[in-house]
């Protein structure tokens, strides 16, 4: 509803506030006469006369019409405009996320804007997620709208020589909504399955709006592959479940044929552009791997490890390389993988980072250098702010006493 309003009024902040308005008027309404047969539909029509009626105060209705040719004759109603103005729902949410997603916004501000207006989470929801206080999250966004506002940046597709910038911020956007949920930093649960849903049907948006993109498909086929596991991430009791301990006959098997499909639609789209894999191509390759293991003995390590080689030479990410050591000591043994941490010890983004820890905690515990691996364990434990993750990184510190 946002983004079909957010095409009438080319701002964010403004749709939000005729969309609210809608949705009091129906409080209003619907108490009396009863829901409509399609109450979204219902709700759009009436955030989007709201905003006319607003344009139509200002010198900006005018324009409309003589950009659209419409004239200003009588005859032409409000909903004959609303319907020149429109397109199909999918365009006005890629509008959308390019819109939150513009370079004038800090990446803290995109991902904010996007979680709010796209993914339609609460200001609290979004604050807890980023371990920021509500107040200072809700200035971060009304921040966001007034920067686009004031900026006066068109609610629009971007020029094609902009799109390789913007559609990057959006694919990692999309990207970091799905970690969020796939992984929650905060909170008593493991999985925010409403963030992965989100970002799920977002990347499949952009796959079938932007089909000649091989990283678009490459982020969908990731996010595909990894939602697979969803359900056997957690036991009876919202416990996490590690992945090689999960019983992988229930990972969805629906969901990692769509993953493969659009890895192969990925491998299509850069034949035809000449281009190599992108990041989120390898990552799916690597998610690939997993999915291509029925079960954990027989997962390919050794592939593995040569994707995240490749993965790290276009990242540079500390990240990528504390995963790549994790493949590093499946494949080769615990003290490769541990060399590879080591070197990680002096880098800052690491420093309270506590999946550093957890992965040191574990090669040590593999070496049997117990002492070690409690240590890291325990400092994992102070770092995370996950119940869940807390719990089990508080069995791990157990077992290295006993």
């Amino acid at each position: 509803m946002i983004a079909a309003v957010a095409r009438l009024t080319h701002d964010i902040g403004l749709a939000e506030d005729f969309a609210q308005d809608a949705l009091i008027a129906a409080l209003e309404r619907w108490a009396k006469e009863g829901i409509p047969n399609n109450p979204g539909a219902w709700l759009t029509t009436a955030a989007k006369h709201r905003a006319l009626d607003h344009l139509r105060r200002a010198p900006m209705l005018d324009r409309k019409h003589q950009e659209l040719a419409l004239g200003t004759e009588s005859s032409h109603s409000d909903d004959r405009l609303i319907d020149a103005l429109d397109q199909t729902v999918e365009d006005d949410v890629l509008r959308l996320i390019f819109t939150a997603c513009h370079p004038v916004l800090s990446a803290e501000a995109r991902v904010a804007l996007t979680l709010k207006v796209v993914g339609g989470l609460s200001t609290k929801e979004i604050a807890r997620a980023y371990l920021k206080s509500e107040t200072t999250m809700a200035q971060r966004i009304v921040r966001a709208k007034r920067t686009l506002s004031e900026a006066k940046v068109a609610f629009a597709l971007p020029a094609q020589q902009e799109l390789d910038e913007r559609l990057a911020s959006v694919l990692e956007v999309i990207y970091l909504i799905f970690n969020e949920g796939y992984a929650a930093s905060s909170g008593e649960h493991w999985i925010r399955q409403s963030l992965c849903d989100e970002a799920l049907r977002l990347s499949r948006i952009l796959a079938e709006l932007m089909p000649q993109m091989p990283e678009v498909h490459g982020l969908s086929a990731l996010l595909e592959l990894q939602a697979s596991r969803s359900k056997a991430r957690v036991g009876k009791d919202g416990e996490p479940i590690l992945l090689l301990d999960q019983d992988r006959t229930r990972w969805d098997q629906l969901l990692i044929k769509r993953g493969f499909a659009a890895i192969r639609r990925a491998e299509y789209a850069a034949q035809e552009n000449n281009g190599a894999f992108g990041p989120y191509c390898l990552q799916a390759a690597i998610a690939a791997c997993h999915a291509q293991a029925s079960i954990a003995d027989n997962t390919d390590w050794q592939r593995i490890t040569a994707l995240y080689d490749a993965l790290a030479q276009i990242t540079s990410s500390p990240v990528v390389e504390l995963n790549r050591a994790v493949a590093v000591g499946m494949a080769f043994g615990p003290q490769s993988g541990l060399e590879i941490v080591d070197v990680l010890m002096q880098e800052p983004m690491l420093k309270d980072y506590p999946h550093f820890y957890s992965v040191r905690g574990d090669l040590l515990f593999k070496l049997e250098r117990m002492a070690e691996a409690k240590a890291a364990f325990e400092r994992a434990a102070e770092l995370t702010n996950n119940e869940r993750e807390l719990g089990v990184l508080q069995r791990r510190i157990a077992d290295c006493r006993s």
